[in-house]
């Protein structure tokens, strides 16, 4: 796809290719630093609370070198109006790589009971990694959009504090 300007041709990746792709993974990176700002993730675990939607919740899985691989979910508990069975309802719950080197972010696995996994269109099996890719980033990038819209965050400010002992 092309854009013509008045000096330049400029080319914009197109819908669905590697380069397009790329581009949600840098767009996912911004939202993300946006809702963490320290993005090396100085703890295991933390919930952001809003006043105007459910808590969101964060856990570390992995640390690497020039990768941190993150759960980013909400909690429905036993009881609640939406999710009235016995367990607790992780919903959407999203696997998120953050490569810190190159400035991306990857959602690298959703739970398929999610009813928002199924909105997504994401399957079971999909021999096409850059077709299964694209359902899963787009779903991350407009939740990403939607929890810093609901005032959620995990900077300093947004944690609790522990008294020193």
């Amino acid at each position: 796809m092309a854009i013509k300007t008045r000096q330049h041709k400029i080319h914009l990746p197109e819908p669905r290719s590697f380069a397009g792709l790329m581009g949600l993974y840098e767009s996912n990176f911004r939202r993300f630093a946006r809702l963490l700002p320290e993005i090396d993730i100085p703890f295991e675990q933390a919930v952001s609370k809003s006043a105007s939607d459910r808590d969101l919740h964060l856990r570390v899985l992995e640390r690497c070198k020039y990768t941190t691989t993150i759960n980013l979910t909400y909690r429905f508990e036993p009881g609640d109006a939406e999710g009235a069975s016995e367990k607790v309802i992780a919903d959407p719950d999203l696997n998120l790589r953050i490569y810190r080197d190159a400035e991306l972010v990857e959602a690298v696995g959703c739970d398929l009971g999610s009813r928002y996994a199924a909105m997504a269109g994401i399957e079971l099996v999909d021999g096409d990694m850059l077709a299964a890719q694209w359902p899963r980033n787009l779903l991350l990038n407009k939740w990403l959009a939607y929890c810093l819209q609901q005032g959620h965050g995990f900077s300093a400010a947004h944690r609790p504090r522990h008294a020193c002992k």
